[in-house]
Protein backbone atom coordinates (compact mmCIF):
# COMPACT_ATOMS: atom_id res chain seq x y z
CA UNK A 1 0.00 0.00 0.00
CA UNK A 2 1.07 3.67 -0.32
CA UNK A 3 3.28 5.19 2.35
CA UNK A 4 1.25 5.52 5.54
CA UNK A 5 2.04 9.21 5.94
CA UNK A 6 -0.28 10.14 3.05
CA UNK A 7 -3.09 7.69 3.85
CA UNK A 8 -6.17 8.40 5.87
CA UNK A 9 -7.13 5.83 8.51
CA UNK A 10 -10.23 5.04 6.40
CA UNK A 11 -8.33 4.68 3.12
CA UNK A 12 -10.08 2.65 0.38
CA UNK A 13 -8.54 1.28 -2.78
CA UNK A 14 -11.66 2.10 -4.81
CA UNK A 15 -13.31 5.12 -6.45
CA UNK A 16 -14.54 7.91 -4.22
CA UNK A 17 -17.60 8.03 -6.49
CA UNK A 18 -18.70 4.61 -5.24
CA UNK A 19 -19.70 6.18 -1.94
CA UNK A 20 -22.78 7.45 -3.81
CA UNK A 21 -23.36 4.57 -6.26
CA UNK A 22 -21.60 1.23 -6.10
CA UNK A 23 -21.62 -1.00 -9.19
CA UNK A 24 -23.87 -3.99 -8.61
CA UNK A 25 -24.90 -7.24 -10.24
CA UNK A 26 -27.82 -7.84 -7.91
CA UNK A 27 -31.26 -8.61 -9.27
CA UNK A 28 -29.77 -10.06 -12.45
CA UNK A 29 -31.92 -9.44 -15.49
CA UNK A 30 -32.36 -12.60 -17.55
CA UNK A 31 -30.63 -12.65 -20.92
CA UNK A 32 -33.51 -12.67 -23.42
CA UNK A 33 -33.71 -15.23 -26.20
CA UNK A 34 -34.22 -12.54 -28.81
CA UNK A 35 -33.79 -8.79 -29.17
CA UNK A 36 -33.79 -6.40 -32.10
CA UNK A 37 -30.34 -5.08 -31.02
CA UNK A 38 -27.71 -6.64 -28.75
CA UNK A 39 -25.29 -4.16 -27.17
CA UNK A 40 -21.96 -5.44 -25.85
CA UNK A 41 -20.74 -3.21 -23.02
CA UNK A 42 -22.77 -1.60 -20.27
CA UNK A 43 -20.96 1.72 -19.78
CA UNK A 44 -22.05 5.19 -20.89
CA UNK A 45 -21.82 4.17 -24.55
CA UNK A 46 -23.92 1.05 -24.22
CA UNK A 47 -26.58 2.63 -22.02
CA UNK A 48 -26.85 5.76 -24.18
CA UNK A 49 -27.33 3.55 -27.23
CA UNK A 50 -30.03 1.51 -25.50
CA UNK A 51 -31.79 4.61 -24.17
CA UNK A 52 -32.03 6.28 -27.57
CA UNK A 53 -33.14 3.03 -29.19
CA UNK A 54 -35.92 2.77 -26.63
CA UNK A 55 -36.99 6.33 -27.40
CA UNK A 56 -37.23 5.32 -31.06
CA UNK A 57 -39.29 2.23 -30.20
CA UNK A 58 -36.48 -0.25 -30.91
CA UNK A 59 -35.95 -3.13 -28.48
CA UNK A 60 -32.42 -3.80 -27.22
CA UNK A 61 -30.50 -5.73 -24.60
CA UNK A 62 -27.32 -4.53 -22.89
CA UNK A 63 -24.78 -7.23 -22.04
CA UNK A 64 -22.21 -6.31 -19.39
CA UNK A 65 -19.42 -8.67 -18.34
CA UNK A 66 -19.20 -7.49 -14.73
CA UNK A 67 -21.23 -5.37 -12.32
CA UNK A 68 -23.22 -2.51 -13.81
CA UNK A 69 -20.89 0.47 -13.89
CA UNK A 70 -17.76 -1.41 -12.92
CA UNK A 71 -15.59 0.12 -15.67
CA UNK A 72 -14.53 3.62 -16.60
CA UNK A 73 -18.06 5.04 -16.40
CA UNK A 74 -17.82 5.20 -12.59
CA UNK A 75 -14.04 5.67 -12.42
CA UNK A 76 -13.39 8.81 -14.49
CA UNK A 77 -12.82 12.31 -13.19
CA UNK A 78 -16.25 13.62 -14.14
CA UNK A 79 -15.04 16.41 -16.44
CA UNK A 80 -17.27 17.12 -19.46
CA UNK A 81 -15.34 18.58 -22.38
CA UNK A 82 -16.74 21.18 -24.71
CA UNK A 83 -14.74 19.90 -27.68
CA UNK A 84 -11.32 21.24 -26.76
CA UNK A 85 -9.79 17.76 -26.50
CA UNK A 86 -10.84 16.45 -29.91
CA UNK A 87 -7.76 15.30 -31.80
CA UNK A 88 -5.44 14.99 -28.79
CA UNK A 89 -3.29 11.87 -28.61
CA UNK A 90 -2.46 9.89 -25.48
CA UNK A 91 0.65 12.05 -25.21
CA UNK A 92 -1.63 15.02 -24.59
CA UNK A 93 -0.52 16.64 -27.83
CA UNK A 94 -2.80 17.67 -30.69
CA UNK A 95 -2.35 15.73 -33.91
CA UNK A 96 -2.37 17.43 -37.28
CA UNK A 97 -5.80 17.39 -38.95
CA UNK A 98 -6.61 19.36 -42.09
CA UNK A 99 -8.46 22.57 -41.41
CA UNK A 100 -11.77 21.53 -43.00
CA UNK A 101 -11.95 18.29 -41.02
CA UNK A 102 -10.82 20.02 -37.83
CA UNK A 103 -13.67 22.49 -38.18
CA UNK A 104 -16.19 19.70 -38.80
CA UNK A 105 -14.97 17.79 -35.74
CA UNK A 106 -15.23 20.84 -33.53
CA UNK A 107 -18.66 21.76 -34.90
CA UNK A 108 -19.95 18.34 -33.89
CA UNK A 109 -18.07 18.82 -30.62
CA UNK A 110 -20.63 21.53 -29.94
CA UNK A 111 -23.36 18.94 -30.45
CA UNK A 112 -21.53 16.45 -28.21
CA UNK A 113 -21.83 18.79 -25.26
CA UNK A 114 -25.45 19.56 -26.08
CA UNK A 115 -26.33 15.87 -26.22
CA UNK A 116 -25.33 15.18 -22.62
CA UNK A 117 -26.66 18.48 -21.29
CA UNK A 118 -30.08 17.88 -22.83
CA UNK A 119 -30.18 14.23 -21.77
CA UNK A 120 -29.48 15.10 -18.13
CA UNK A 121 -32.21 17.73 -18.22
CA UNK A 122 -34.78 15.60 -20.06
CA UNK A 123 -34.27 12.54 -17.85
CA UNK A 124 -34.01 14.53 -14.62
CA UNK A 125 -30.66 12.96 -13.71
CA UNK A 126 -29.40 14.22 -10.35
CA UNK A 127 -25.63 14.04 -10.88
CA UNK A 128 -24.34 17.44 -9.66
CA UNK A 129 -24.19 18.91 -13.16
CA UNK A 130 -21.98 22.00 -12.84
CA UNK A 131 -21.48 24.13 -15.94
CA UNK A 132 -18.54 26.02 -14.47
CA UNK A 133 -16.00 25.76 -17.29
CA UNK A 134 -12.47 24.48 -17.51
CA UNK A 135 -8.97 25.90 -17.17
CA UNK A 136 -6.13 24.23 -19.10
CA UNK A 137 -2.75 25.24 -17.73
CA UNK A 138 0.15 25.82 -20.16
CA UNK A 139 3.22 23.76 -19.22
CA UNK A 140 5.54 26.16 -21.10
CA UNK A 141 5.28 29.54 -22.86
CA UNK A 142 5.36 27.63 -26.17
CA UNK A 143 2.32 25.63 -25.07
CA UNK A 144 0.56 28.90 -24.16
CA UNK A 145 1.25 30.22 -27.66
CA UNK A 146 -0.10 27.01 -29.19
CA UNK A 147 -3.29 27.36 -27.15
CA UNK A 148 -3.71 30.96 -28.25
CA UNK A 149 -3.22 29.98 -31.91
CA UNK A 150 -6.25 27.69 -31.90
CA UNK A 151 -8.50 29.97 -29.86
CA UNK A 152 -10.42 31.49 -32.76
CA UNK A 153 -11.22 28.09 -34.31
CA UNK A 154 -12.46 26.74 -30.98
CA UNK A 155 -14.77 29.70 -30.57
CA UNK A 156 -15.98 29.82 -34.17
CA UNK A 157 -16.55 26.10 -34.69
CA UNK A 158 -17.27 24.72 -31.20
CA UNK A 159 -18.67 27.96 -29.72
CA UNK A 160 -16.59 27.11 -26.67
CA UNK A 161 -16.38 30.56 -25.10
CA UNK A 162 -12.62 30.21 -24.78
CA UNK A 163 -10.12 32.90 -23.81
CA UNK A 164 -6.53 33.12 -22.65
CA UNK A 165 -5.42 33.84 -19.11
CA UNK A 166 -1.83 35.14 -18.84
CA UNK A 167 0.39 33.96 -16.02
CA UNK A 168 0.03 37.18 -14.05
CA UNK A 169 -3.74 36.56 -13.83
CA UNK A 170 -3.55 32.81 -13.21
CA UNK A 171 -4.49 33.20 -9.54
CA UNK A 172 -7.98 34.09 -10.74
CA UNK A 173 -8.31 30.44 -11.78
CA UNK A 174 -6.24 28.52 -9.22
CA UNK A 175 -4.32 29.19 -6.03
CA UNK A 176 -1.00 28.41 -7.66
CA UNK A 177 1.65 29.86 -9.98
CA UNK A 178 2.51 26.43 -11.35
CA UNK A 179 1.70 27.07 -15.04
CA UNK A 180 2.65 29.69 -17.60
CA UNK A 181 -0.93 30.89 -17.85
CA UNK A 182 -3.49 28.93 -19.79
CA UNK A 183 -6.83 28.77 -21.56
CA UNK A 184 -10.33 28.92 -20.12
CA UNK A 185 -13.10 26.98 -21.89
CA UNK A 186 -16.40 28.31 -20.60
CA UNK A 187 -18.58 25.72 -22.39
CA UNK A 188 -17.37 22.86 -20.26
CA UNK A 189 -18.78 21.19 -17.19
CA UNK A 190 -18.39 18.65 -14.41
CA UNK A 191 -20.63 16.01 -12.90
CA UNK A 192 -20.64 13.06 -10.52
CA UNK A 193 -19.74 10.22 -12.92
CA UNK A 194 -21.25 7.38 -10.90
CA UNK A 195 -24.53 9.21 -10.33
CA UNK A 196 -24.68 10.08 -14.01
CA UNK A 197 -24.22 6.39 -14.77
CA UNK A 198 -26.98 5.50 -12.31
CA UNK A 199 -29.23 8.06 -13.98
CA UNK A 200 -28.66 6.50 -17.41
CA UNK A 201 -29.31 3.06 -15.96
CA UNK A 202 -32.54 4.19 -14.30
CA UNK A 203 -33.69 5.83 -17.55
CA UNK A 204 -33.11 2.59 -19.47
CA UNK A 205 -34.96 0.54 -16.89
CA UNK A 206 -37.93 2.93 -16.92
CA UNK A 207 -38.28 2.11 -20.60
CA UNK A 208 -38.04 -1.62 -20.10
CA UNK A 209 -34.53 -2.14 -21.47
CA UNK A 210 -32.96 -5.43 -20.35
CA UNK A 211 -29.59 -4.50 -18.81
CA UNK A 212 -27.81 -7.76 -17.98
CA UNK A 213 -24.90 -7.79 -15.54
CA UNK A 214 -22.48 -10.72 -15.23
CA UNK A 215 -23.25 -11.66 -18.85
CA UNK A 216 -19.80 -11.72 -20.42
CA UNK A 217 -20.01 -12.29 -24.17
CA UNK A 218 -17.98 -15.31 -25.24
CA UNK A 219 -18.75 -15.42 -28.95
CA UNK A 220 -20.65 -13.57 -31.68
CA UNK A 221 -21.65 -15.58 -34.73
CA UNK A 222 -23.81 -15.29 -37.81
CA UNK A 223 -27.02 -17.27 -38.17
CA UNK A 224 -28.47 -16.51 -41.57
CA UNK A 225 -29.35 -12.80 -41.67
CA UNK A 226 -29.15 -12.48 -37.88
CA UNK A 227 -26.58 -12.68 -35.10
CA UNK A 228 -26.27 -15.07 -32.18
CA UNK A 229 -24.51 -13.60 -29.15
CA UNK A 230 -23.38 -16.24 -26.67
CA UNK A 231 -22.91 -15.08 -23.06
CA UNK A 232 -22.08 -16.69 -19.73
CA UNK A 233 -25.80 -16.70 -18.97
CA UNK A 234 -27.34 -17.75 -22.25
CA UNK A 235 -27.56 -16.74 -25.89
CA UNK A 236 -29.53 -13.98 -27.57
CA UNK A 237 -30.47 -13.73 -31.24
CA UNK A 238 -30.38 -10.20 -32.62
CA UNK A 239 -30.77 -8.29 -35.84
CA UNK A 240 -27.94 -5.87 -35.06
CA UNK A 241 -24.95 -5.99 -32.71
CA UNK A 242 -23.29 -2.93 -31.19
CA UNK A 243 -19.77 -3.13 -29.72
CA UNK A 244 -19.43 -0.48 -27.00
CA UNK A 245 -16.39 -1.71 -25.08
CA UNK A 246 -14.02 1.24 -25.60
CA UNK A 247 -10.97 0.94 -23.27
CA UNK A 248 -11.93 -2.64 -22.37
CA UNK A 249 -12.05 -3.96 -25.95
CA UNK A 250 -10.59 -7.48 -26.06
CA UNK A 251 -10.26 -10.70 -27.98
CA UNK A 252 -13.99 -10.92 -28.69
CA UNK A 253 -13.43 -8.38 -31.51
CA UNK A 254 -9.76 -8.71 -32.52
CA UNK A 255 -9.97 -6.28 -35.45
CA UNK A 256 -11.27 -3.55 -33.12
CA UNK A 257 -8.77 -4.48 -30.41
CA UNK A 258 -5.98 -3.61 -32.86
CA UNK A 259 -7.40 -0.11 -33.19
CA UNK A 260 -7.69 0.73 -29.49
CA UNK A 261 -4.82 1.48 -27.10
CA UNK A 262 -6.04 1.00 -23.51
CA UNK A 263 -4.35 3.63 -21.33
CA UNK A 264 -4.69 3.51 -17.57
CA UNK A 265 -5.65 6.66 -15.73
CA UNK A 266 -5.20 6.96 -11.97
CA UNK A 267 -7.02 9.16 -9.46
CA UNK A 268 -6.86 10.01 -5.76
CA UNK A 269 -9.29 11.86 -3.50
CA UNK A 270 -8.30 13.69 -0.34
CA UNK A 271 -9.99 13.80 3.00
CA UNK A 272 -12.44 16.70 3.51
CA UNK A 273 -10.50 19.96 3.59
CA UNK A 274 -11.11 23.06 5.73
CA UNK A 275 -13.84 25.09 4.07
CA UNK A 276 -11.71 28.20 3.52
CA UNK A 277 -8.85 26.19 2.03
CA UNK A 278 -11.10 24.19 -0.30
CA UNK A 279 -12.86 27.35 -1.52
CA UNK A 280 -9.55 29.07 -2.25
CA UNK A 281 -7.98 26.34 -4.40
CA UNK A 282 -10.18 26.71 -7.50
CA UNK A 283 -12.14 29.95 -6.93
CA UNK A 284 -14.50 29.51 -9.89
CA UNK A 285 -15.06 25.78 -9.28
CA UNK A 286 -13.74 24.86 -12.71
CA UNK A 287 -12.22 21.56 -13.77
CA UNK A 288 -8.49 21.88 -14.38
CA UNK A 289 -6.07 20.18 -16.72
CA UNK A 290 -2.76 20.91 -18.39
CA UNK A 291 -0.80 20.58 -21.62
CA UNK A 292 1.87 18.17 -20.40
CA UNK A 293 2.46 14.94 -22.28
CA UNK A 294 2.01 13.13 -18.99
CA UNK A 295 -1.02 15.22 -18.19
CA UNK A 296 -2.98 15.74 -14.99
CA UNK A 297 -6.62 16.68 -14.47
CA UNK A 298 -8.29 17.73 -11.24
CA UNK A 299 -11.23 19.40 -9.58
CA UNK A 300 -13.03 19.74 -6.29
CA UNK A 301 -15.55 17.06 -5.41
CA UNK A 302 -19.17 18.01 -6.22
CA UNK A 303 -19.78 19.09 -2.63
CA UNK A 304 -16.68 21.29 -2.73
CA UNK A 305 -14.93 19.58 0.17
CA UNK A 306 -12.19 17.39 -1.38
CA UNK A 307 -9.57 17.55 -4.08
CA UNK A 308 -10.06 14.85 -6.71
CA UNK A 309 -6.76 14.59 -8.59
CA UNK A 310 -6.04 12.36 -11.58
CA UNK A 311 -3.35 11.77 -14.12
CA UNK A 312 -0.97 9.38 -15.81
CA UNK A 313 0.96 8.23 -12.75
CA UNK A 314 1.69 5.30 -15.04
CA UNK A 315 0.31 4.48 -18.50
CA UNK A 316 -0.60 0.96 -17.38
CA UNK A 317 -2.62 -0.53 -14.54
CA UNK A 318 -0.73 -0.36 -11.25
CA UNK A 319 -1.75 -0.68 -7.61
CA UNK A 320 -2.27 2.33 -5.30
CA UNK A 321 1.11 1.78 -3.65
CA UNK A 322 2.61 2.90 -6.98
CA UNK A 323 0.07 5.46 -8.22
CA UNK A 324 -1.03 7.27 -5.05
CA UNK A 325 2.39 8.67 -4.01
CA UNK A 326 3.03 9.88 -7.58
CA UNK A 327 -0.34 11.63 -7.80
CA UNK A 328 0.09 13.08 -4.32
CA UNK A 329 3.41 14.59 -5.41
CA UNK A 330 1.84 15.98 -8.59
CA UNK A 331 -1.00 17.47 -6.53
CA UNK A 332 1.25 19.12 -3.94
CA UNK A 333 3.59 20.43 -6.66
CA UNK A 334 0.61 22.43 -7.87
CA UNK A 335 -0.90 23.12 -4.45
CA UNK A 336 1.79 23.05 -1.72
CA UNK A 337 -0.93 24.08 0.74
CA UNK A 338 -2.35 20.53 0.50
CA UNK A 339 0.72 18.91 2.04
CA UNK A 340 -0.23 17.00 5.13
CA UNK A 341 -3.81 16.29 4.09
CA UNK A 342 -4.54 12.61 3.71
CA UNK A 343 -5.72 10.47 0.80
CA UNK A 344 -8.97 8.58 1.44
CA UNK A 345 -9.40 6.90 -1.97
CA UNK A 346 -7.14 5.78 -4.83
CA UNK A 347 -8.23 3.96 -7.97
CA UNK A 348 -7.62 3.38 -11.65
CA UNK A 349 -9.47 2.60 -14.87
CA UNK A 350 -8.90 2.26 -18.60
CA UNK A 351 -9.59 4.86 -21.23
CA UNK A 352 -9.60 3.96 -24.92
CA UNK A 353 -7.25 5.84 -27.24
CA UNK A 354 -7.13 5.49 -31.01
CA UNK A 355 -4.09 5.69 -33.26
CA UNK A 356 -5.38 8.88 -34.92
CA UNK A 357 -6.56 10.42 -31.61
CA UNK A 358 -10.14 10.68 -32.87
CA UNK A 359 -13.36 9.01 -31.67
CA UNK A 360 -14.94 6.56 -34.09
CA UNK A 361 -18.26 4.96 -34.85
CA UNK A 362 -19.11 2.75 -37.79
CA UNK A 363 -19.38 -0.90 -38.83
CA UNK A 364 -16.82 -3.68 -38.72
CA UNK A 365 -17.58 -7.13 -40.09
CA UNK A 366 -21.26 -6.17 -40.11
CA UNK A 367 -21.34 -5.08 -36.46
CA UNK A 368 -21.76 -1.51 -35.27
CA UNK A 369 -19.10 -0.05 -32.99
CA UNK A 370 -18.45 3.17 -31.08
CA UNK A 371 -15.20 3.74 -29.22
CA UNK A 372 -12.10 5.86 -28.80
CA UNK A 373 -12.99 8.52 -26.25
CA UNK A 374 -9.30 9.52 -26.03
CA UNK A 375 -9.68 10.62 -22.43
CA UNK A 376 -12.90 12.61 -22.86
CA UNK A 377 -15.53 9.92 -22.68
CA UNK A 378 -18.33 11.27 -20.50
CA UNK A 379 -19.93 13.39 -23.21
CA UNK A 380 -18.39 11.71 -26.24
CA UNK A 381 -19.53 8.17 -25.44
CA UNK A 382 -23.01 9.48 -24.64
CA UNK A 383 -23.12 11.27 -27.98
CA UNK A 384 -21.75 8.39 -30.06
CA UNK A 385 -24.20 6.00 -28.42
CA UNK A 386 -27.05 8.34 -29.25
CA UNK A 387 -25.84 8.72 -32.84
CA UNK A 388 -25.40 4.96 -33.30
CA UNK A 389 -28.94 4.34 -32.07
CA UNK A 390 -30.34 6.94 -34.46
CA UNK A 391 -28.40 5.36 -37.30
CA UNK A 392 -29.81 1.90 -36.52
CA UNK A 393 -33.31 3.34 -36.14
CA UNK A 394 -33.05 5.19 -39.45
CA UNK A 395 -33.91 8.57 -37.94
CA UNK A 396 -30.54 10.34 -38.12
CA UNK A 397 -30.85 13.64 -39.97
CA UNK A 398 -27.24 13.45 -41.12
CA UNK A 399 -24.22 11.22 -40.68
CA UNK A 400 -21.93 11.96 -37.77
CA UNK A 401 -18.50 13.25 -38.72
CA UNK A 402 -17.14 10.49 -36.45
CA UNK A 403 -18.90 7.84 -38.56
CA UNK A 404 -16.17 6.86 -41.00
CA UNK A 405 -14.60 3.74 -42.48
CA UNK A 406 -11.18 5.28 -41.88
CA UNK A 407 -10.40 3.74 -38.48
CA UNK A 408 -6.64 3.13 -38.54
CA UNK A 409 -4.72 0.22 -37.13
CA UNK A 410 -0.98 -0.48 -37.36
CA UNK A 411 0.76 -3.59 -38.73
CA UNK A 412 2.98 -3.79 -35.64
CA UNK A 413 0.16 -3.43 -33.11
CA UNK A 414 -2.04 -6.39 -32.15
CA UNK A 415 -3.87 -4.80 -29.22
CA UNK A 416 -1.19 -5.53 -26.61
CA UNK A 417 0.20 -2.14 -25.49
CA UNK A 418 3.53 -3.57 -24.29
CA UNK A 419 5.28 -0.37 -25.36
CA UNK A 420 3.45 1.97 -22.95
CA UNK A 421 5.98 1.95 -20.08
CA UNK A 422 8.77 3.00 -22.45
CA UNK A 423 6.59 5.69 -24.04
CA UNK A 424 5.62 6.97 -20.59
CA UNK A 425 9.28 7.30 -19.60
CA UNK A 426 10.08 9.12 -22.83
CA UNK A 427 7.19 11.54 -22.39
CA UNK A 428 8.19 12.28 -18.79
CA UNK A 429 11.72 13.04 -19.96
CA UNK A 430 10.44 15.36 -22.70
CA UNK A 431 8.15 17.16 -20.24
CA UNK A 432 11.00 17.67 -17.77
CA UNK A 433 13.39 18.91 -20.44
CA UNK A 434 10.92 21.37 -21.97
CA UNK A 435 9.96 22.77 -18.58
CA UNK A 436 13.58 23.10 -17.46
CA UNK A 437 14.46 25.07 -20.59
CA UNK A 438 11.37 27.27 -20.17
CA UNK A 439 12.16 27.97 -16.50
CA UNK A 440 15.78 28.88 -17.28
CA UNK A 441 14.68 31.30 -19.99
CA UNK A 442 12.07 32.79 -17.70
CA UNK A 443 14.63 33.38 -14.92
CA UNK A 444 17.01 35.03 -17.36
CA UNK A 445 14.26 37.29 -18.67
CA UNK A 446 13.26 38.33 -15.15
CA UNK A 447 16.90 38.95 -14.20
CA UNK A 448 17.29 41.35 -17.12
Amino acid sequence: MPSLDILHADFKSEPYWWEAYRPTAQELADVPKESRVAIVGGGYAGLATALELAKQGVESVVLEAKELGYGASTRNGGAVSGGVNIGKSFSGKSLKVDSERARALLEEGFDVFGTIENLIKDEGIDCFWQKTGRFVGAWTPAHYAAQAAKLSLLNEAAQSGSYMVPRERQREEMASDYYYGGMVVERSAALHPALYYKGLLDACRRRGVAVCAAAAVQRIRRSGMRWVVDTDRGSVMAGDVVIATNGYTGDLTPSLKRRIVPIASHIIATEPLPCDLAASLIPKQRTLGDTKRVLCYYRLSPDGTRMVFGGRARFTQVTPDVSAPVLYRFMTDRFPQLRGYKVTHAWTGNTGFTLDALPHMGRDDGMHYLMGCNGSGVAMMTHLGTQTARKISGVANRASVYDSEDFPDHPLYNGNPWFLPAIGSWFRFRDTLERSVADIRNRRTNAN
